[in-house]
C-alpha cells in the first residue's frame, strides 16, 4: 500500500474519478462526503475508511482527521460550487456560501489533518482545485471566480508556509462534465457551444482531472509544489477562443 489520501468530495463526478484514480494505484483512502449511503457504498467497494459529514459544519474535519488515523500521504479536497448568476442578482449568502465551500473548507481541512501529514515518511501531498475562472473573467462567475481564486492564493502561501514537509498545489479544470454541471450541460447544443469554445475543442472529463491530481500526490512529483495548473483544453490561456 502507498499510504493512505484523505478524500473530500468522494461521492460523484471528480472526487469519485479521484477516488478510483487512487486506490487503482495502490493508495488507501478515508472517504469523507455528505450523503453517507452513498459514501458507505463506495467505501466498501474501495476498501476504504470513511466519515459521512457536510463541510459548512466545521466539525466534519476534525471528526474525519480523527477517523482517518495518525498518518496520512496526501489530502485531495474536491468540494466545489458552480453557482453562476449576474452579480446584480448574487447576494451576500452566494458569496459567502460559495467561499465557505471552496476555500475555506479547504483550508480547514489542512488544518485539521496537518499533525497527520507531517507524519508521513516521504513529503505529504495535498491537491485543492480551483477553475479556469479564477485566471481569466467570465460573465456570471462573480461568486465563484472569487471563491476559486481564494483557493489559488491558498494554494501558494500554504506551500511556501508547509515546505518541505508538504507540498500544495491545486488543478484548475474548465468546464467539466459531472452531477454539479448538469444543470449547465442539460442542453446539448449549449454544451456543444461552450466545448467549441476551447482550443481542444471538448468538455472536459473527470478522468482527465484524476490522472493529473493522482500524478500531483505521487512521489513523481516530488519536486512540485506552489502549482495552479491548468486542465481546460488551453481555454486559460490560448488566446481567439469563447
Amino acid at each position: 500500500m502507498a499510504g493512505t489520501i484523505m478524500m473530500y468530495g468522494g461521492t460523484g463526478g471528480i472526487g469519485e474519478a479521484c477516488a478510483r484514480e487512487l486506490r487503482g494505484r495502490g493508495y488507501g483512502l478515508h472517504l469523507v462526503a455528505r450523503s453517507e449511503n452513498r459514501l458507505q457504498a463506495l467505501a466498501e467497494e474501495l476498501e476504504a475508511g470513511f466519515t459521512a459529514g457536510d463541510v459548512n459544519d466545521t466539525e466534519t474535519f476534525e471528526r474525519a482527521a480523527e477517523e482517518a488515523g495518525r498518518e496520512l500521504a496526501g489530502l485531495v479536497y474536491a468540494v466545489g460550487t458552480i453557482n453562476l448568476g449576474s452579480f446584480s442578482r448574487l447576494g451576500r449568502e452566494d458569496y459567502e456560501r460559495d467561499f465557505r465551500v471552496n476555500a475555506l473548507g479547504a483550508a480547514l481541512a489542512v488544518r485539521s489533518a496537518l499533525p497527520a501529514l507531517k507524519q508521513s515518511e516521504q513529503p505529504a501531498s495535498v491537491v485543492f482545485f480551483s477553475s479556469v475562472a479564477a485566471a481569466r473573467g467570465f460573465k456570471w462567475h462573480a461568486s465563484m471566480g472569487m471563491a476559486k481564486a481564494a483557493v489559488s492564493g491558498l494554494t501558494v502561501s500554504l506551500a511556501a508556509e508547509l515546505a518541505p514537509q508538504v507540498r500544495i498545489n491545486a488543478v484548475a479544470p474548465s468546464l467539466t462534465r459531472t452531477p454539479l454541471a448538469a444543470g449547465i450541460l442539460s442542453s446539448e447544443k449549449t454544451a456543444a457551444a461552450i466545448a467549441a469554445g476551447h482550443p481542444l475543442p471538448r468538455l472536459g472529463a473527470a478522468q482527465d482531472i484524476a490522472a493529473l491530481t493522482a500524478f500531483l500526490v505521487s512521489s513523481d512529483a516530488d519536486w512540485i509544489t506552489g502549482q495552479v495548473i491548468g486542465v481546460d483544453g488551453g481555454r486559460s490561456t490560448i488566446a481567439g477562443q469563447g
